[in-house]
């Protein structure tokens, strides 16, 4: 498996664990109406109601709080799984930002780049969303699979990944009766090919005599202890504030203690997060980041 692989799934795959946390309308509840605004082409800026709009249709709803290049595989998943059944069911990702000319923009190259099929809109009420929704800025995403503008099942995904797909696409096909979504090994299968697949078309695979040296081409290791990866996926997320950073990095710390394997993997895996530079985490986490390394680096 190539390591950007490894990493983003064994980053998410630890999701699961989490401790329950609680985002939008629950099992059960009604989806109210609330407005946003169409992100991309000639209807860019009009403001929408989704819920009006699909008029209690199967519809798979999802927050989004931020982008990250770790939610992009499971957004994928649900994004191909609508187009699939685009005559059954609507998709329908909603983007909350707290500046709104801003994300505009932001949020826009991001879609160029992503190529959802589904529709994507912002929310008008920034980054808290819908007001009588109840969102939890801490779930990079909320999922809800909804019919007749209720909710059957909610996802609230504090650090989502592909590990995720299977149990959200059974929730998709319940709406509509489909009794063989793809299961979470097939999405795997499928994001480890279309993975390769793009890296392909990007270079020239190595020769035979150099295909083992080139096998891992990034500094550092993603930890194999459990507890120190789970921080290090904490530690990642954009949406955290700068004492957030600071209890993560006291748990590490607390963690590894005099441990020297823990202090190595917890060396390794910081020097992998931060050789990607600004696609993990906050400026502040960088910068506290590279402090840690100092600390742990090895001595002659």
């Amino acid at each position: 498996m190539k390591p950007l692989i490894a990493l983003l799934l064994s980053l998410t795959a630890l999701n699961a664990a989490d401790e329950t946390v609680f985002s939008g309308p629950q099992v059960g509840e009604v989806t109210t109406p609330f407005k946003s605004l169409d992100i991309q082409g000639p209807t860019a800026g009009r403001e929408v109601d989704v819920i009006r709009s699909n008029a209690g249709a199967p519809t798979a709803l999802v927050f989004v709080h931020g982008i990250e290049r770790s939610i992009l595989p499971l957004m994928r998943a649900i994004d191909n799984y609508g187009a699939a059944h685009r005559d059954q069911l609507k998709t329908e990702f909603v983007f909350l930002v707290e500046d709104r000319v801003a994300g505009m923009e932001r949020v826009g190259r991001a879609l160029n780049s992503i190529k959802l099929k589904g529709r994507s809109t912002l929310s008008v009420d920034g980054l808290e969303g819908p007001g009588n929704y109840g969102l939890n800025k801490v779930c990079l995403l909320t999922i809800l699979a909804t019919k007749d503008n209720r909710v059957h099942a909610n996802f609230a995904l504090v650090q989502p990944g592909i590990a995720d797909g299977g149990r959200v696409l059974a929730s998709l096909a319940g709406l509509i009766g489909d009794s063989n979504p793809p299961g979470t090994e097939q999405l795997k299968e499928e994001f480890e090919k279309g993975y390769a697949m793009a890296r392909k078309r990007k270079m020239s695979p190595p020769s035979a005599d150099t295909a083992e040296k080139k096998s891992d081409p990034f500094p550092g290791a993603v930890p194999s202890d459990g507890h120190l990866t789970g921080l290090l996926r904490q530690f990642i997320r954009k949406t955290n504030d700068d004492k957030q950073i600071n209890e993560i990095l006291a748990q590490v710390r607390k963690h590894i203690a005099e441990d020297d394997a823990l202090k190595k993997q917890a060396f390794d895996g910081w020097t992998r997060i931060l050789h990607f530079g600004d696609r993990y985490g906050t400026d502040y986490a960088r910068q506290q980041g590279r402090l840690l390394l100092k600390e742990l680096r090895p001595t002659e």
